[in-house]
């Protein structure tokens, strides 16, 4: 379908398709790739179902897609799309199964040297106080009104009870809460199968890491996060669990009858979207958020007990064990927001899908500590590769709406991993590079082998290099939790 005479380069990392590459697109795609990379992304379906999404109504502005591309259910993950509010559309796909999926990092004081001894024994405590795995229980058991609360009150109803702090909320995006969220929004179903699901990492691609810093490249930045060069943080990756996934495949069917309703013509079926100011619209957006919340309060309760781990196995062991939040970032998710398109300020939702926000330095919404360097970016690599911290700038927030990648991005299927690695000797190979593993099966540690990925370190170049986010550390894990 594609040429390389279709791509219009602008940099070594950046192209563009134009919207006269099919009449039915509205606008273009703007691609944040080298040429490596966008070679390589022409072996799945992922630039056209960009392409696709560039047809969808209400559009303000390019279709945009990062380095982490890789194909997924109507909108490439990796891919950010922005309709204008009111009248433009939401559409699920453009969120994703697991709404609010997303990445929290906590850092520390405790060196690596000092803690070595302790790490197989924090590992075994990481992995009991965080349940992880399909379908797995959590420590709490919430009535109905409970878990309604927690729908709309986010990690804030977490922190009310204890597991958590003031702090925590503010170094969270959104302060961990979406306003608007409406629990009558959300299907029986979907309260049934998040009811024992708070605090639980999850499966697949979900995961709970020690690292240590490897590198700092930005010291004043590194400063305000509490990052030091040797020292250990926490980083962990999870989401809605099955109540996202649950509203996410409610609404896919719902919103068909919106489509057909409006006249929207689709050239993918799971594009499907209704406007946000029609009746499914909002109900979407309010279920939406409701899960969005939940994702926030699972994170903030997960945080809270692997303090706990590292109180058990640390504390009276090392100078000081404490964790301090460095932000919890969404990577799944719908937002309204203003940005600039084309010279002027539009109110707009974000879609994004397999992409982080990047706010830059002095956007709203930022802690005091963090204005002055923009917002901070996790980009967690395969495990036993690299991660990233970085930060947003003030060209993501005009070429990208605020936003850059979330992670390496897939080159291979889970299936095709399980196939081609032996989870034994994958963790073997693991353990040889002095990283303690805990993982609930060994097929499950092979679906997410290193060689399933992208180069991360290739990922954030290729961002840096485009000026939609600014490196501050590189992170090297030592402790891998996997579902």
């Amino acid at each position: 379908m594609f040429s390389h005479k279709v791509f219009r380069k602008i940099s070594d990392f950046e192209w563009e398709i134009p919207k006269t590459f099919r009449p039915d697109m509205r606008v273009a795609v703007r691609i944040f790739m080298t040429e490596a990379l966008l070679r390589a992304s022409l072996d799945d379906l992922s630039l056209e179902q960009a392409v696709n999404v560039a047809t969808l109504p209400g559009l303000a502005g390019p279709v945009v897609v990062m380095p982490d591309m890789h194909q997924g259910y109507g909108f490439p993950i990796g891919g950010v799309a922005a309709t204008e509010f009111p009248q433009g559309v939401i559409s699920p796909g453009g969120i994703g199964y697991d709404i609010n999926c997303g990445v929290r990092l906590l850092s520390s004081s405790i060196h690596l040297e000092e803690a070595s001894p302790y790490l197989d024994d924090l590992a075994a405590a990481l992995n009991a106080h965080c349940p992880s795995g399909m379908g797995k229980a959590g420590p709490l058991a919430l009535k109905r009104a409970e878990l309604e609360a927690v729908c709309r009150q986010g990690a804030e109803w977490a922190v009310r009870k204890g597991m958590g702090s003031i702090e925590d909320l503010r170094h969270t995006e959104e302060n961990g809460c979406m306003d608007g969220a409406d629990p009558r929004w959300v299907s029986e179903r979907a309260l049934e199968r998040g009811a024992g699901q708070l605090g639980t990492l999850g499966s697949g691609n979900h995961f709970m890491e020690v690292d240590v810093v490897d590198e700092i490249l930005d010291e004043t930045a590194a400063q305000r996060m509490g990052l030091a060069t040797g020292c250990l943080v926490l980083q962990f990756h999870c989401g809605s669990r099955g109540r996202g996934q649950e509203i996410f495949g409610g609404y896919v069917q719902s919103l068909q009858s919106a489509v057909r309703r409006f006249g929207i013509q689709l050239p993918d079926r799971e594009l499907v979207c209704a406007p946000m100011d029609s009746q499914e619209g909002q109900q979407y957006l309010a279920a939406m958020r409701s899960a969005a919340n939940f994702a926030f309060c699972n994170r903030q309760i997960l945080a809270h007990m692997a303090r706990q781990a590292f109180e058990q196995v640390l504390a009276g062991k090392v100078h000081n064990w404490q964790l301090r939040q460095v932000y919890d970032i969404a990577h799944n998710i719908g937002k309204i927001e203003t940005h600039l398109v084309d010279g002027r300020r539009v109110k707009v939702c974000v879609h994004r899908k397999g992409a982080t926000r990047a706010f830059g330095p002095g956007a709203a919404g930022l802690p005091e500590e963090y204005q002055g360097i923009g917002q901070p970016v996790l980009v967690p690599g395969s495990m036993g590769t690299a991660s990233w911290v970085l930060v947003g700038t003030a060209q993501s927030m005009e070429r990208s709406y605020g936003s850059t990648c979330h992670g390496a991005g897939r080159v291979m299927s889970r299936s095709k991993a399980k196939r081609e690695v032996r989870g034994d000797r994958l963790r073997d190979g693991l353990e040889q590079q002095g990283i303690h593993v805990r993982a609930g099966s060994l097929s499950g540690l092979a679906e997410e082998a290193p060689q399933a990925y992208k180069d991360v370190d290739e990922v954030v170049e290729t961002v840096a290099g485009a000026g939609i986010a600014r490196k501050v550390a590189r992170l090297r894990p030592v402790i891998v939790v996997k579902g």
